[in-house]
C-alpha cells in the first residue's frame, strides 16, 4: 500500500472495545423513557453511528426525542459508562510501531470530542497521538465525514493526500470517502468484511498488527 504520513483513526471497535458501557447508557436512556429493551444484542447497531441517528432510525423517533434521549445517555455515560470499555489486544504495539516509524496519529471519532480526550488519557493512549477530534455536544458537528473534514483542517488541507482513515464500519469509510481520503477497514471491531468492501474500504486488516504492518 502507498505510504501515508497521517494516519486517522476511529475510536469505538477500533482502538477500544466499548459496546458494554455504550449499550449500557442506550439502555439507562430508553428505560428513563419507559421503553424495555431486553435485546442487547440488537443494541450493538448503536456502537459507532451517531447517536442521534440511531434512536432516530431503530426507535422512530423526531429529531427533537432523539436529542432529548441523547441527554439522558450522557448521564449514564459521563459518571461511569465510558469506564465500561477496554483497549484491544495489540493496539498500543500497533500504534507504538507506527509512531516509531515518523507516523502522526489521530484520533476520529463521531464520539463528542471531551469523552474522547477522557477515554484516550484513561487508557494511556493519549501519548500516541497529535490530536483527537470528535463529534460536538451541540450535535453541529456529528456525522463521520463532518468530523473527519474537521480533524483534515486541523492537519491542513495541502496534507490530504498524506492521509489516511482507519476503522471498522462503513460510516469510516464513507466518511472518508466524502473526504477523498483512503480508508483501511478492520474486523476484530464491530463491522464485518462485507460491509467494509461493499463501502468501498481500500484494504481490511484481521488484526491491529496487519495495520502497522502495512501502513509503517
Amino acid at each position: 500500500m502507498e505510504k501515508y504520513q497521517y494516519i486517522l483513526f476511529d475510536l469505538d471497535g477500533t482502538l477500544t472495545e466499548s459496546h458494554e458501557g455504550i449499550i449500557n447508557s442506550v439502555l439507562y436512556a430508553l428505560e428513563k423513557k419507559g421503553i424495555h429493551e431486553n435485546d442487547r444484542e440488537k443494541l450493538m447497531t448503536f456502537v459507532g453511528p451517531p447517536l442521534l441517528d440511531s434512536f432516530m432510525n431503530y426507535y422512530g423517533m423526531t429529531q427533537e426525542e432523539a436529542e432529548e434521549l441523547i441527554h439522558i445517555y450522557r448521564e449514564y455515560f459521563d459518571r461511569s459508562g465510558w469506564k465500561e470499555n477496554r483497549v484491544y489486544e495489540g493496539v498500543p504495539g500497533m500504534l507504538a510501531k507506527l509512531k516509531s516509524a515518523g507516523k502522526k496519529l489521530f484520533v476520529a471519532t463521531s464520539k463528542p470530542e471531551p469523552a474522547a480526550r477522557k477515554i484516550v488519557k484513561y487508557f494511556q493512549l493519549d501519548s500516541y497521538f497529535e490530536d483527537i477530534g470528535g463529534s460536538t455536544l451541540d450535535g453541529t458537528i456529528s456525522r463521520k465525514g463532518d468530523v473527519i473534514d474537521m480533524v483534515v483542517g486541523r492537519i491542513g488541507e495541502e496534507h490530504r493526500k498524506e492521509m489516511i482513515m482507519v476503522g471498522d464500519r462503513k460510516h469510516d469509510v464513507i466518511g472518508a470517502k466524502e473526504n477523498r481520503i483512503p480508508c483501511v477497514g478492520v474486523l476484530y471491531g464491530y463491522g464485518n468484511l462485507r460491509e467494509l468492501t461493499e463501502a468501498g474500504a481500500a484494504s481490511v486488516c484481521l488484526t491491529p498488527e496487519e495495520v502497522s504492518d502495512i501502513l509503517s
